[in-house]
């Protein structure tokens, strides 16, 4: 009466105890029919690979991918000097936008964008010296390129515009004023020098009139007008457009367009404001020739 049930403790410990063999169960001595015989044997476990043999290769595989990543979809450029200034400060850590390029798309009027240098604008520039980490890190896009000679400006004229200073301001782009609050407080959107801050030129296809937005501390399009492409910048040379600033933290924040580019500057609106006032005038020109032929004959008669 108190002696425990056999088949109780069978059903929670192993199927193969030898002593749990019932009232009716089989006879003493035959072999075990957990699986555990010669002709049973349940596969084992394949061993798992090492977590350091795994280590080298998931390396690889990241390390491709920032390569890959730096080379068609984004990369993070330093900014350098205070020449953006406020809408980008010093040491401030951008990420540029390479993919759309890959499918035609060029810069845009408003749009902050980063490109190679054109014609040695950065001459007589201080060249830092990066270790051998640094220059590893920055060619799989990890950190900022410190050797590249880079620049970031606002594009302000695209192929076929006509951009205009005169005085102070304001900057003109195919005879429509831009209301520019992105400039550096205290500067005027306009440079009143001989150097090149007063000029009226036009943008060729396949160029860009870049400025930046500390108008009388930047070296841009408008004191590069002696070299080869007469300060333009070829769109060839254009890496990608600045997108976020990525660093430091507590300055997150995306590059819009500013809303003064909204406004339809295109050349051709330019000309058609010209052309309704010429049109009409090229119309009335017959119209007052006819009416005088006609008093004309009426005299006569």
């Amino acid at each position: 009466m108190g002696a425990a049930d056999p088949a109780a403790d069978g059903a929670v410990t192993s199927g193969n105890d030898p002593g749990a063999d019932g009232d009716g169960g089989g006879s003493q001595g035959q072999p075990p029919t957990g699986g555990q015989g010669s002709g049973g044997a349940s596969p084992q476990p394949k061993k798992q690979r090492s977590f350091w043999k795994e280590l080298p290769i998931l390396i690889g595989i990241a390390l491709v991918l920032a390569l890959l990543i730096k080379t068609f979809l984004v990369q993070a450029f330093s900014i350098p000097s205070d020449s953006m200034q406020n809408t980008l400060q010093q040491g401030d850590r951008v990420l540029v936008d390479k993919l759309t390029p890959w499918f035609g798309s060029e810069p845009e009027r408003g749009e902050v964008v980063v490109f190679h240098d054109p014609d040695n604008w950065l001459a007589g520039e201080p060249t830092p010296d990066p270790n051998a980490l640094q220059t590893f890190l920055s060619w799989i896009g990890l950190m900022p390129s410190a050797e590249e000679k880079d620049l970031i400006k606002r594009v302000i004229g695209v192929g076929g515009d006509t951009v205009e200073c005169k005085k102070t301001g304001p900057l003109m782009v195919n005879g429509k004023a831009l209301n520019e609050p992105y400039v550096y407080p205290g500067n005027t959107p306009c440079s009143q020098d001989d150097q090149g801050g007063q000029f009226k030129v036009k943008v060729p296809e396949g160029h860009i009139w870049v400025m930046g937005d500390h108008r009388q501390n930047s070296r841009d399009s408008r004191y590069n007008q002696s070299d080869a492409n007469h300060g333009m910048v070829p769109v060839d040379e254009v890496v990608g457009r600045a997108i976020v600033i990525a660093w430091p933290i507590n300055r997150w924040d995306n590059l819009p367009v500013p809303d003064t580019f909204d406004q339809d500057l295109s050349a051709r609106s330019a000309a058609l404001t010209v052309a309704p006032q010429g049109l009409a005038l090229a119309g009335a020109v017959p119209l007052v020739l006819w009416r005088r032929q006609r008093s004309k004959a009426a005299e006569t008669r």
